[in-house]
């Protein structure tokens, strides 16, 4: 009776202890952009190499939404990561555009972080060599996707065309109300004239589209790129300036020189209620691991870690402040977080 005792005593501290430490793991929710994208892309590596070197954290993504939604969500604590934009908390600190009519955004834009930042890509302007567009003036009576309603690169991509043409969506153009997702399908589909997607070169997605059909890339002519209000939204926070070389998606892209095009600087960001300690591992483990993974994903060498800090405009997480100190980078003043 006795060895029943101890051995059943022994089976419920055995039980115990795997509760324990399945109980240990953390989890942390991830949100970034659709399949496809270059945040994305990104950012589920990111999870992938976090998942992988740190056995206690699992990072779980969700690929839906807007990054104006999750950026909310995790300034209220309902979501650990989300992809930050530097013109995007420019306008959520403001109340601006997008955020205009949230009235708790500017103070919700007081709880998050930044961890990283990564370039987002060249903004993509496709459309199929045989559909008669050959220049932005020629998207006049067509339908075009600028992004999914509400996103940050839509609002970017339609200030660019009105900038740089005088048209506007609903007068001028039909502007294509969908997701990524479905916007790609439709475009291979042949449903949209014009597809935009901001996104680092060569994107799988492009070259996806580009196996089956010759493709255009649009750009901005040296006459608009010279106008005041192209300028303003090249210069806007995080903005820059991008080529895309000719045939950078093969011979069924029929551009013979490069096009020039806005893109942008964003990252990743956590909400400020994310621990420390869990921040700074992740930090670490990804930087650590991107670099092996670069050698046989393209894409992936444009994310480097000597430019982890371009155009922030929110301060560093502890955790990732914390890392980069470490390895001897210089952090600015105002990329400190406040005390608590």
């Amino acid at each position: 009776m006795k060895i029943r005792h101890r051995l059943a005593g022994f089976a419920l501290g055995l039980a115990a202890m795997t509760a324990t430490n399945a109980s240990a793991t953390e989890y942390f929710r991830l949100a970034t952009l659709g399949p496809g994208s270059s945040p994305y892309l990104v950012m589920s590596t990111f999870a992938q190499i976090v998942n992988d070197a740190l056995p206690d954290v699992e990072v779980q993504v969700n690929a839906t939404g807007a990054a104006t939604q999750h950026a909310l969500e995790a300034g209220a604590g309902q979501l650990d990561f989300f992809m930050w934009s530097a013109s995007v908390h420019q306008f959520m600190m403001n109340g601006q555009a997008m955020y205009a009519n949230i009235p708790q955004a500017p103070e919700l834009s007081h709880n998050l972080r930044a961890v990283l930042a990564f370039p987002l890509g060249p903004y993509h302007i496709i459309t199929y060599a045989d559909s008669g567009i050959e220049s932005l003036e020629d998207l006049r009576g067509h339908t075009v996707f600028l992004g999914p309603p509400g996103g940050g690169a839509t609002a970017i991509m339609q200030r660019t065309i009105e900038a740089a043409t005088g048209m506007v969506p609903g007068t001028d153009y039909e502007q294509v109300q969908l997701g990524w997702d479905a916007a790609s399908q439709a475009f291979t589909d042949g449903r949209i004239d014009v597809y935009c997607n901001s996104t680092l070169a060569p994107s799988p997605v492009i070259e996806q589209m580009a196996l089956t059909r010759d493709i255009r890339l649009l750009g901005l002519t040296p006459e608009q790129l010279a106008l005041p209000a192209v300028q303003a939204i090249l210069n806007r926070p995080g903005g820059v300036i991008n080529e895309i070389p000719a045939h950078t998606y093969g011979d069924h892209q029929v551009n013979t020189e490069a096009v020039t095009v806005p893109g942008s600087i964003v990252g990743i960001g956590a909400g400020a209620h994310v621990p420390e300690e869990a921040v700074y591992e992740m930090t670490k483990a990804f930087w650590n691991g991107v670099e092996a993974m670069g050698s046989a994903t393209p894409w992936l060498r444009a994310i480097q870690r000597d430019h982890a800090l371009d155009a922030l405009n929110l301060p560093l997480h502890p955790g990732a402040l914390r890392y980069y100190e470490e390895i001897g980078m210089t952090i600015p003043d105002a990329l400190r977080p406040p005390a608590n």
